[in-house]
Protein backbone atom coordinates (compact mmCIF):
# COMPACT_ATOMS: atom_id res chain seq x y z
CA UNK A 1 0.00 0.00 0.00
CA UNK A 2 1.84 3.14 -1.07
CA UNK A 3 -0.51 5.50 0.11
CA UNK A 4 0.53 5.73 4.26
CA UNK A 5 -1.99 8.07 5.33
CA UNK A 6 -4.54 5.68 6.44
CA UNK A 7 -1.74 4.11 8.55
CA UNK A 8 -0.52 6.99 10.28
CA UNK A 9 -4.20 8.39 10.38
CA UNK A 10 -4.74 5.23 12.73
CA UNK A 11 -1.05 5.34 14.77
CA UNK A 12 -1.65 9.20 15.74
CA UNK A 13 -5.41 7.77 16.90
CA UNK A 14 -3.43 5.38 19.18
CA UNK A 15 -1.31 8.12 20.44
CA UNK A 16 -4.10 10.50 20.99
CA UNK A 17 -6.04 8.27 22.87
CA UNK A 18 -3.16 7.45 25.12
CA UNK A 19 -3.12 11.08 25.80
CA UNK A 20 -6.75 11.34 26.62
CA UNK A 21 -7.45 13.31 23.57
CA UNK A 22 -10.07 12.07 22.82
CA UNK A 23 -11.54 14.42 20.32
CA UNK A 24 -8.55 14.16 18.22
CA UNK A 25 -8.69 10.55 18.19
CA UNK A 26 -12.17 10.30 16.67
CA UNK A 27 -10.71 12.95 14.09
CA UNK A 28 -7.54 10.67 13.30
CA UNK A 29 -10.15 7.23 12.82
CA UNK A 30 -12.17 9.07 11.21
CA UNK A 31 -9.56 10.51 8.47
CA UNK A 32 -7.71 6.66 8.54
CA UNK A 33 -11.66 4.93 7.41
CA UNK A 34 -12.50 7.46 5.13
CA UNK A 35 -8.85 7.15 3.83
CA UNK A 36 -9.59 3.21 3.22
CA UNK A 37 -12.55 3.81 1.77
CA UNK A 38 -11.50 5.60 -0.99
CA UNK A 39 -9.59 2.13 -2.48
CA UNK A 40 -11.92 -0.28 -3.97
CA UNK A 41 -11.35 -3.70 -2.26
CA UNK A 42 -10.06 -5.28 -5.77
CA UNK A 43 -7.00 -3.07 -5.93
CA UNK A 44 -4.72 -4.48 -3.71
CA UNK A 45 -3.22 -8.06 -3.45
CA UNK A 46 -4.49 -10.18 -0.15
CA UNK A 47 -1.14 -9.12 1.65
CA UNK A 48 -2.30 -5.49 1.38
CA UNK A 49 -5.59 -6.00 1.97
CA UNK A 50 -4.66 -7.73 4.93
CA UNK A 51 -2.82 -4.48 6.20
CA UNK A 52 -5.86 -2.66 5.21
CA UNK A 53 -7.86 -4.74 7.48
CA UNK A 54 -6.12 -4.25 10.45
CA UNK A 55 -5.76 -1.02 9.78
CA UNK A 56 -9.75 -0.33 9.79
CA UNK A 57 -10.12 -2.91 12.65
CA UNK A 58 -8.17 -0.60 14.75
CA UNK A 59 -9.03 2.12 13.98
CA UNK A 60 -12.84 1.02 14.66
CA UNK A 61 -11.56 0.70 18.16
CA UNK A 62 -9.89 3.10 18.88
CA UNK A 63 -13.09 5.55 17.77
CA UNK A 64 -15.35 3.13 19.80
CA UNK A 65 -12.95 3.93 22.97
CA UNK A 66 -12.47 7.40 21.88
CA UNK A 67 -16.79 7.79 21.54
CA UNK A 68 -17.30 6.50 24.82
CA UNK A 69 -14.78 8.18 26.66
CA UNK A 70 -16.89 11.37 25.10
CA UNK A 71 -20.46 9.89 26.01
CA UNK A 72 -21.30 9.58 22.21
CA UNK A 73 -22.44 5.79 23.12
CA UNK A 74 -24.68 5.87 20.01
CA UNK A 75 -21.80 6.18 17.74
CA UNK A 76 -19.88 3.52 19.57
CA UNK A 77 -22.34 1.24 19.44
CA UNK A 78 -22.49 1.89 15.87
CA UNK A 79 -19.32 1.60 15.25
CA UNK A 80 -19.36 -1.73 17.66
CA UNK A 81 -21.53 -3.52 16.02
CA UNK A 82 -20.04 -2.58 12.46
CA UNK A 83 -16.74 -3.88 13.55
CA UNK A 84 -18.27 -7.42 15.42
CA UNK A 85 -20.70 -7.81 12.14
CA UNK A 86 -17.55 -7.51 9.79
CA UNK A 87 -15.04 -9.36 11.99
CA UNK A 88 -16.94 -12.22 13.24
CA UNK A 89 -18.46 -12.77 9.99
CA UNK A 90 -15.28 -13.34 8.10
CA UNK A 91 -13.98 -17.00 8.25
CA UNK A 92 -10.10 -15.92 7.75
CA UNK A 93 -9.85 -15.00 11.80
CA UNK A 94 -8.77 -11.49 10.93
CA UNK A 95 -10.29 -9.55 13.98
CA UNK A 96 -9.02 -12.23 15.77
CA UNK A 97 -5.59 -11.79 14.55
CA UNK A 98 -5.70 -7.99 15.09
CA UNK A 99 -6.72 -8.08 18.05
CA UNK A 100 -4.08 -10.81 19.59
CA UNK A 101 -1.45 -8.22 17.55
CA UNK A 102 -2.52 -5.49 18.90
CA UNK A 103 -2.70 -7.18 22.67
CA UNK A 104 1.13 -8.02 22.12
CA UNK A 105 1.82 -4.29 21.12
CA UNK A 106 0.01 -3.19 24.29
CA UNK A 107 -2.68 -1.29 22.06
CA UNK A 108 -5.47 -3.69 23.50
CA UNK A 109 -5.33 -2.18 26.81
CA UNK A 110 -6.72 1.26 26.01
CA UNK A 111 -9.58 -0.16 24.16
CA UNK A 112 -10.27 -2.79 26.96
CA UNK A 113 -10.16 -0.22 29.53
CA UNK A 114 -12.40 2.29 27.79
CA UNK A 115 -14.94 -0.46 27.94
CA UNK A 116 -14.86 -1.54 31.15
CA UNK A 117 -15.58 1.73 32.22
CA UNK A 118 -18.46 2.48 30.23
CA UNK A 119 -19.90 -0.89 31.16
CA UNK A 120 -19.21 -0.11 35.01
CA UNK A 121 -19.51 3.12 35.67
CA UNK A 122 -22.80 4.52 32.61
CA UNK A 123 -26.19 3.36 32.60
CA UNK A 124 -26.13 2.71 28.82
CA UNK A 125 -29.37 0.95 27.03
CA UNK A 126 -29.91 -2.82 26.15
CA UNK A 127 -28.45 -3.13 22.80
CA UNK A 128 -25.42 -0.58 23.93
CA UNK A 129 -24.53 -2.91 26.30
CA UNK A 130 -25.56 -5.94 24.55
CA UNK A 131 -22.96 -5.13 22.12
CA UNK A 132 -20.37 -3.44 24.52
CA UNK A 133 -20.01 -6.62 26.16
CA UNK A 134 -19.97 -8.83 23.38
CA UNK A 135 -17.03 -6.75 22.05
CA UNK A 136 -15.36 -6.83 25.72
CA UNK A 137 -15.90 -10.08 26.28
CA UNK A 138 -13.68 -10.66 23.09
CA UNK A 139 -10.68 -8.77 24.07
CA UNK A 140 -10.89 -10.38 27.24
CA UNK A 141 -10.57 -13.45 25.28
CA UNK A 142 -8.20 -12.43 23.27
CA UNK A 143 -5.80 -10.96 26.60
CA UNK A 144 -6.00 -14.29 28.14
CA UNK A 145 -5.21 -16.86 25.06
CA UNK A 146 -2.39 -14.42 23.82
CA UNK A 147 -1.45 -14.79 27.80
CA UNK A 148 -0.90 -17.97 27.42
CA UNK A 149 1.44 -18.01 24.68
CA UNK A 150 5.29 -17.71 25.36
CA UNK A 151 7.14 -14.95 23.85
CA UNK A 152 9.68 -14.93 21.70
CA UNK A 153 11.70 -13.15 24.60
CA UNK A 154 10.50 -15.00 27.19
CA UNK A 155 11.69 -18.38 25.55
CA UNK A 156 14.72 -17.00 25.12
CA UNK A 157 14.79 -16.19 28.53
CA UNK A 158 14.68 -20.04 29.23
CA UNK A 159 17.10 -21.07 26.33
CA UNK A 160 19.60 -18.84 28.23
CA UNK A 161 19.06 -20.19 31.80
CA UNK A 162 18.96 -23.25 30.62
CA UNK A 163 22.15 -22.76 28.93
CA UNK A 164 24.23 -21.09 31.54
CA UNK A 165 22.64 -23.92 33.81
CA UNK A 166 24.57 -26.80 31.95
CA UNK A 167 27.83 -25.07 31.83
CA UNK A 168 27.86 -24.81 35.67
Amino acid sequence: MADRRPEKSCEQACESLKQQDYEVAVKHCTEALFSLSQYPPTCFPEACQAEINRIKIESLLYRIASSLQLKNYGKADEDCRHVLGEGLAKEDHTFRAVLCCMHLKGKLQIVSNALSKSLTGESLNGMVTKDLTRLKTLLVETEAAAGKVPSLYHVEDLEEVSSEERSD
